[in-house]
């Protein structure tokens, strides 16, 4: 089934100006200059810790970039964006364009560039006949496992490996430096990874932002954003493979989607 929504908790940011591609190259964690017309980039505002800020798609509009980005996040990621102009020849600014998501075949705009089953993202001035709402979205990522943005992510907390940035496309190793870019490799080629944004199913009502997540009576994660039965869960890496965990009064069953790497289970983790 052809499914369309409107996505009202996004908004569209606009970089122009001729340094537009070299300013957002040393600031984010993809490669700015694959983005095009037709080709979205999945790219990552990060501390210079290496900490997340906020996610976004980076697709090439006529006058500039475009960011799709969480419209609660808009005013402050233009804010830390305009913090780093100085002499570059970029103009930032919000545009009234709208975002909508397509699944399920044959929907028009931009591949979802993380997983093909996401479908499209389409960013328009116009306003499209929607087949499905913004929640049927949110359980068809929910299913696939796929984070989005706050509702899953710590601000200044949550890494870009633990959210599976690098499985869904979200981080270049070749585009050179970035803002944070040392944690990010550091976390990759020394195996220091110890907590995972996992795929759960829920029996019973879905828990809360935070709601601590244990195994046989030991604290091993916290939930993250749920919907129905489906939801994520930040777990460390041995209870990942576990069969049932405790999640306030509902149980939540790690169910590990084929696209994610599974990580080596350290002692401890």
């Amino acid at each position: 089934m052809t499914s369309i929504a409107l996505l009202p908790d996004r908004a569209v940011l606009s970089v122009s100006g001729e340094d537009r591609v070299a300013f957002l190259q040393g600031l984010v964690s993809n490669d700015v200059a694959d983005a095009a017309v037709d080709r979205a980039v999945w790219a990552a505002l990060l501390t210079p810790q290496g900490k997340w800020l906020a996610d976004f798609f980076i697709t090439a509009g006529p006058d500039g970039l475009l960011l799709d980005c969480e419209a609660g996040q808009a005013a402050m990621l233009e804010q830390r964006l305009g913090r780093f102009r100085m002499r570059s020849r970029v103009e930032i600014g919000r545009t009234g364009l709208r975002v909508y998501a397509g699944w399920g075949g044959g929907t028009p705009g931009v591949p979802d560039p993380r997983l093909a089953e996401m479908g499209t993202r389409i960013v328009t001035n116009d306003a499209l006949a929607t087949t499905a709402e913004a929640a049927d979205w949110d359980r068809h990522r929910l299913a696939l496992g796929v984070p989005d943005g706050s509702r899953d992510l710590e601000s200044e907390k949550s890494t870009l490996l633990e959210a599976g940035f690098d499985e869904l496309n979200g981080v270049s190793w070749t585009k050179g430096c970035y803002m944070g870019q040392e944690l990010t490799a550091r976390t990759k080629y020394r195996g220091l990874l110890k907590r995972r944004l996992t795929p759960v199913r829920i029996e019973g009502a879905a828990p809360a932002f935070g709601t601590p997540v244990l195994q046989d009576g030991i604290e091993v994660g916290a939930m993250r954003s749920a919907h129905g039965d489906r939801g994520l869960a930040l777990l460390r890496l041995g209870a990942m493979e576990a069969t049932s965990l405790t999640c306030g009064d509902a149980v939540a069953h790690p169910a590990v989607p084929g696209w994610m790497v599974r990580p080596l289970v350290l002692a401890g983790s």
